[in-house]
């Protein structure tokens, strides 16, 4: 059985307009981001008399920068706010004691911050002084 060219041609345009229709109208989802909660990143190994600070043993590689606050969590919700000092030495670092109450054992968190998504647009060119004073000036006409 032979087919007709122009039946044919017919058929394959009429599949080519409705998947191009059917791209057309799709509509993009927005991108989702995915808010993480708090983050078990090790525990409090110990505490110096003066409980000033505190040593933390990290769970895993040690990537939190200096100044970042942590926060622990202990039995009968005891809780306390950390701040890293940088220090490290192996899995162990250190950090200051910032407010709440603290013992050895607790947990230690950090509260994921999620970097936002560069914008591509073009920079701001600075303008000149003189230039930004004549555009304000009130023409009489």
């Amino acid at each position: 059985m032979k087919l007709n060219p122009a039946v044919l041609l017919a058929a394959f345009s009429c599949l080519i307009i409705s998947s191009c229709a059917s791209t057309q109208t799709a509509k993009p989802e927005p991108a989702k981001t995915v808010e993480e909660g708090p983050k078990l990143v090790g525990r409090v190994a110990s505490i110096p008399a003066d409980r000033r600070f505190v040593l933390i043993q990290s769970y895993g590689k040690w990537t939190i920068e200096s100044g970042r606050i942590l926060t622990t969590r202990g039995p009968d919700d005891r809780a306390a706010n950390l701040r890293t000092t940088g220090e490290t030495l192996g899995e162990f670092a250190a950090a200051d004691l910032q407010s709440g109450t603290v013992e050895v054992g607790d947990a230690v968190y950090s509260q994921h911050i999620a970097k936002p998504a560069e914008m591509l647009t073009t920079p701001e060119l600075p303008q000149p002084e003189n230039q930004a004073l004549l555009e304000n000036v009130q023409k009489n006409n």
